[in-house]
């Protein structure tokens, strides 16, 4: 009888669950589904107080680890004070606990960043608190910033190998060198769109993989027959978080121009953030409010609801200030795959799922004069519609099945030795 249990991959994610990160809970439970165990460790609790069905299908166990400094040392050491862990009665008579508090002081010592200490706390609590007797082997953290830095931290102090996913934001407000010296440690990386890929082999040292593994849909459930023919008023609707790389302005300042042209619409959008009131005033400034409704946060099956009724989505995302971006919002594959034409912009990854004219419409960021004549276009021009709808549902089909993708991200884990059961 064979009694040797299965190695348990670690998940470090920013937050778990989270409304607006389904493409990780669905790695997550396919993962699964293909037979790797995973222990999720989360850096922080979840925000919203509902979660998609599809989380209640995740079998792997959950760790918190503390959110706070001061919580990371209490928990650790029963005592908030800086130096907690140097008088910890373990210091200077257990090797492996001085040999770790003595890498957590020297990191401070290096960069006299509170983050990166309470990073290295954060990992310390894992070696402490979540690794004796959980089987775990390695560590893969979800986003370039905090949670690699944790990752990469518990694999110092443990010895276990990390590897990392990157996705947006976590790539371009890094300052490139941090990146390259994170990749350089870690055993591999994946991101999701070939935009990113590129960008990060030319940071990444020599002979260090990068593998582009798509997010992708699930086709199960955003699937749709919608005929492809729409009449006045029209639903345009949006799915984004306030945020600025969403580009909301633009979609914003391309609906007064509809409605002065006299086009006849109905707006809602789907979405919360930091940035929510501003943006949401601009409605008022702009005189289009009554013709526009916020619907907070919803769950998939109300946000599948609202694209059966759609008849556009309109996105506007571009390069933030602080060079924040997207890669592929899945909101757009979604859209798609539900027979919703799309009306985006030529940013980032965007254009490897979009092909202008074909299955759906790209104008430039920041330019809501040409999206709202794309708008009024895609509204407008049943010609247009009748073969952009189903060429961009072939499109999403072709190049964005989650299943295809979670089993290449799969092949990938088993070059390194991380195998389903």
């Amino acid at each position: 009888m064979n009694t040797m249990k299965q190695p348990v991959l670690a998940m470090i994610l920013k937050g778990y669950p989270r409304i607006s990160e389904t493409f990780i809970s669905n790695e997550i439970r396919l993962l699964e589904q293909r037979g790797v165990k995973i222990h999720i460790i989360s850096m922080r609790r979840p925000r919203e107080n509902f979660a998609h069905k599809s989380i209640s299908e995740i079998k792997a166990a959950v760790s918190y680890l503390p959110s706070t400094l001061e919580g990371c040392l209490e928990q650790l050491f029963g005592s908030p004070e800086f130096d907690a862990g140097l008088r910890d009665p373990r210091y200077g008579q257990d090797a492996e606990f001085t040999k770790r508090i003595d890498s957590i002081w020297k990191t401070y010592a290096d960069t006299g960043s509170e983050a990166s200490f309470k990073h290295m706390l954060q990992a310390e609590f894992i070696v402490e608190k979540i690794l004796p007797g959980s089987d775990i082997f390695h560590f893969h953290a979800h986003f370039a910033h905090s949670p690699c830095s944790v990752a990469r931290n518990a694999s110092r102090l443990s010895g276990l190998p990390f590897s990392f996913t990157a996705h947006a934001k976590d790539i371009y407000t890094q300052k490139p060198e941090k990146i390259t010296a994170k990749i350089s440690e870690a055993k591999f990386a994946v991101t999701c769109t070939g935009y990113n890929c590129n960008y990060l082999q030319s940071i990444a040292p020599e002979g260090k993989p990068i593998h582009k593994v798509y997010h992708g849909i699930d086709l199960d459930l955003f699937s749709s027959g919608k005929q492809p023919v729409c009449g006045s008023p029209y639903e345009i609707f949006t799915v984004a978080r306030f945020t600025a790389k969403k580009g909301l302005p633009t979609v914003f300042r391309a609906l007064k121009e509809l409605d002065e042209k006299g086009v006849e619409f109905s707006y809602k959008i789907v979405g919360d953030g930091d940035e929510r009131e501003q943006t949401l005033n601009m409605l008022k400034e702009l005189g289009i409010e009554n013709r526009c409704t916020w619907l907070g946060t919803k769950t998939h099956e109300e946000v599948l609801e609202l694209y059966r009724k759609a008849d556009l989505f309109a996105l506007g995302c571009e390069i933030a200030s602080n060079g924040d971006r997207d890669g592929i919002p899945n909101v757009l594959a979604e859209s798609m795959a539900m027979s919703v034409p799309v009306v985006a912009t030529t940013v980032s990854g965007i254009p490897e799922l979009i092909e202008n004219g074909k299955t759906g419409l790209l104008v430039e960021p920041g330019d809501h004069a040409s999206m709202a004549e794309a708008m009024e276009k895609m509204l407008t021009d049943q010609e247009l519609r009748q073969a952009v709808i189903p060429a961009a549902k072939e499109r999403v089909h072709e190049i964005f099945d989650n299943k295809y993708w979670i089993n290449k991200l799969a092949d990938v884990y088993e070059l390194y030795g991380i195998k389903a059961g």
